[in-house]
Parts: structure tokens; sequence; C-alpha cells
């Protein structure tokens, strides 16, 4: 896979007419939410928190901090939305940018859900996180962007801050906007914001890893 494929993710093919329809039913967002994101844990309950199916061959992104660097391949885990327990390796991980990749091997997978713009956010625009808060699975989180921390010379955004709840077990889940679209992946808070890690950055950290190889 070239590395332009990687960094524009499962966004192709991908109308907002046709997530529109879906982001006025709060309900069935949550529902289409839930098949995307997995649990990621391991072994003795070193590391656990969300990740989201990014592409249909089992590769799922995920914060690096849900992915301690000691754990061992046999260790680490992903709970599918149906409740199928598989094992996972790491692919690559990011520390500066607080992202990892890894990959499962399981059929019939959900198809992933679908990828969105942050530089379109505006504050005040209406955003959903979905993770595993605290144990608790398919937890879903309703709130508003409160701004965008930009960087380098052209301003993309590398955080969406949103006025959200998050709590431990959210990180590496998807935030999403009205259209159902992944801006995000959720990471921590901050003085009681939610920072998540922009889809922007997620991209040039996939081209990072096609660009090497790793896949």
């Amino acid at each position: 896979m070239s590395a332009s494929e990687l960094a524009g993710g499962p966004a192709a093919g991908v109308s907002e007419g046709d997530s529109g329809g879906v982001a006025r039913d709060l309900g069935s967002l949550a529902a289409r939410l839930r098949e995307g994101t997995v649990e990621v844990t391991s072994v003795g309950g070193r590391g656990s928190g969300s990740g989201v199916i990014w592409d249909s061959r089992g590769l799922v992104i995920t914060n690096a901090h849900v992915v301690p660097r000691s754990v061992r391949a046999v260790d680490l885990r992903v709970i599918l939305a149906d409740g199928r327990n598989v094992a996972a390796h790491v692919v690559a991980r990011d520390g500066r940018r607080d992202l990892a990749l890894i990959a499962i091997n399981a059929d019939q997978l959900p198809s992933p859900l679908p990828i969105g713009e942050p530089t379109a956010l505006r504050p005040g625009q209406l955003v959903v996180a979905m993770g595993h808060p605290f144990g608790i699975v398919g937890a879903v989180a309703l709130g508003v962007v409160h701004t965008l921390d930009r960087y380098g010379p052209g301003g993309l955004p590398r955080w969406v801050c949103a006025d959200i709840r998050l709590a431990p077990g959210n990180s590496g889940g998807p935030l999403v906007n009205a259209l159902g679209q992944v801006v995000g992946i959720n990471a921590m808070i901050v003085s009681g914001l939610g920072f998540a890690v922009s889809t922007t950055r997620v991209g040039r950290f996939l081209a990072d890893v096609a660009s090497a190889d790793r896949l």
C-alpha cells in the first residue's frame, strides 16, 4: 500500500450526504462508532485503552501510551465489538505524536469509519467521542470543538481540543464530527478539555510508516 493510500485512510468514496443521514440520528451514529472502535489491552493490565479500525486488513490506530514499550507480542490483545478477543502486534509506535499502529488477524471486520478533515472544524461545532472509559464498553461522550492547536508554516492542526468529557479508557478511540467522520484520536485531558491527535497528524504518521516499508 502506498503512503498516499495510508494517509488518506478509508475516507475515499464517502460523501457528506452519506454521513449526514447518520449524523441526524445520534443513536445510529453511536452504533456505527462502536463497530469501528476496539478495546486494546495487554496481559497484566499494563496498558488499556481504545483503538480505531483503520482498514479492512486489520490495521488499528491507537495512542502510543496505550501500547507500553515493554509489551511483548504475545501480551497484546484487541477485543472487537462482537466480543472476539484476538492477538495483536505493534507495527509502529511514535511517542512524540502519541500514535501507534497495531495489526490483528481477524476476518469479517466492520468497514472502517470514514475519515474527515480537521482543518474544516470550527469552535462550537459538535463532536462525539467513543471509547471504553473505566472499563465501560462503547461509552459515548458529546461535546463541542474548543479550538485547534496548529503547528508548522501551513498552520496544520496538531490537536483537536474539545469541551468533552473523557476518562481513562477513551485514549485511542475516535473523535468524530457531526458527519460521523473521524477527525481525531482521543489522547488526553488538559484543564478539563479533551485533546485528540488530529487525523492530519495520523496521516503523516502513516505516511512515515509506509515510507519506512513497515507494511
